[in-house]
């Protein structure tokens, strides 16, 4: 039978006595029952199931050795077994103490062992420091945690924000070449696809995935240093023209490197290489650097093609959009840029699927 004594006092947490003899749990409810609330159990039995009934209830637990229905180092090894011990500071309080019950019981993580007859100042004493010392961890483990869920949600945010930047400043650009801002959401959307849904995302994380899809978008960032005369011409550029818009590559790289606060971003180190290289061609005729096969990395061809298949399918201000059937078969003939067979039949594959977003353009 377990019973609650009442209160006396201004009390705190409750400390559960586990032992037979209804004297030393007297005793013992005398010394603590100033300072904690009481629950008793007569037996190994009782106050195991007391225990697993709510542990963190107790702030303590007095255990016997010697009892009825199950002994106290059999309520330990349950307790153990449970991995209470190290939450819940246990005393076994015992006149048996000899090696074996000390051995084993702080072999299960008895927090101490109490030979009785008690002496009460003493046993106070043991047993308080120790409960204040449980109860400090547990208050630092929760302002810990605390910080810790603070400073994720900050994190969190500071992400959110560079994504916005991240995404304004792309969008902007686009602008600024009369272009719709749809255009670099389905550059993130056709990378994102293409690595997530087939065998060119090898090796990459989710995560990693995420931060390219992330840096596609900021592929033409460099065309912020090219003349609107030249950005918005109707008309087929001149060599000259040409030459100016070839730099947006160089000057798009050059720019991210002069943002100190991207380089702490993980998608930086793929936004100045997709800038950079994402007019490289597969067999070495593309520009700024003459890159050729995997020399060029995959995130970049990836982008490259994600470009050009979204650029023939929808209206620039040089161009109509072509059909889909033309624009399949311009990117196949390599009439817009050599790709590696690898992207190309990975691209074939699930084209259908990125087809759509144009279809939902059409609707909206």
């Amino acid at each position: 039978m377990m019973h609650p004594n009442g209160d006396q006092g201004p009390l705190r947490e409750t400390l559960l006595i586990v032992d037979d003899d209804a004297i030393n749990r007297a005793i013992l409810e005398q010394i603590f029952s100033p300072d904690y609330h009481i629950q008793e159990a007569e037996n190994g039995r009782d106050g195991l199931q007391a225990i697993l009934s709510g542990p963190e209830r107790f702030c303590a637990v007095l255990l016997d050795v010697v009892m009825p229905e199950m002994d106290g180092l059999e309520v330990l090894r349950r307790l153990s077994q449970a991995g209470l011990p190290g939450r819940l500071p246990i005393f076994l309080i015992t006149a048996e103490a000899n090696d074996r019950v000390l051995h084993e019981a702080y072999g299960l993580g008895v927090m101490d062992v109490i030979s009785k007859p008690v002496v009460p100042y003493i046993v106070q004493r043991r047993v308080q420091s120790v409960i204040e010392l449980y109860q400090a961890r547990r208050s630092l483990s929760c302002k810990v945690e605390s910080q810790q869920a603070r400073l994720l949600r900050q994190a969190q945010e500071i992400i959110r924000l560079n994504q916005g930047m991240v995404e304004a400043l792309a969008t902007a650009i686009e602008f600024r070449s009369e272009e719709s801002g749809a255009h670099v959401q389905r550059i993130h959307d056709i990378t994102r696809h293409l690595l997530s849904r087939t065998e060119l995302g090898q090796g990459l994380s989710p995560g990693e995935i995420e931060e390219i899809a992330l840096a596609s978008i900021l592929h033409d960032v460099g065309k912020i240093a090219v003349p609107d005369a030249i950005l918005n011409k109707p008309g087929r550029l001149t060599p000259e023209e040409f030459a100016v818009m070839k730099t947006h590559t160089v000057q798009g790289a050059r720019l991210l490197g002069q943002i100190p606060q991207l380089r702490r971003y993980g998608a930086y180190r793929y936004a100045v290489d997709i800038a950079r290289h994402h007019h490289e061609r597969w067999d070495g005729r593309g520009y700024p650097d003459g890159l050729k096969g995997d020399e060029i990395s995959v995130w970049a061809q990836v982008v490259s093609l994600a470009d050009v298949y979204d650029a023939l399918s929808c209206k620039r201000v040089y161009k109509d959009a072509f059909p889909r059937e033309r624009v399949l078969e311009m990117i196949r003939e390599g009439e817009c840029g050599v790709f590696s067979p690898r992207l190309l039949a990975c691209f074939f594959s699930v084209e259908e699927e990125l087809s759509r977003l144009y279809r939902k353009e059409e609707q909206a």
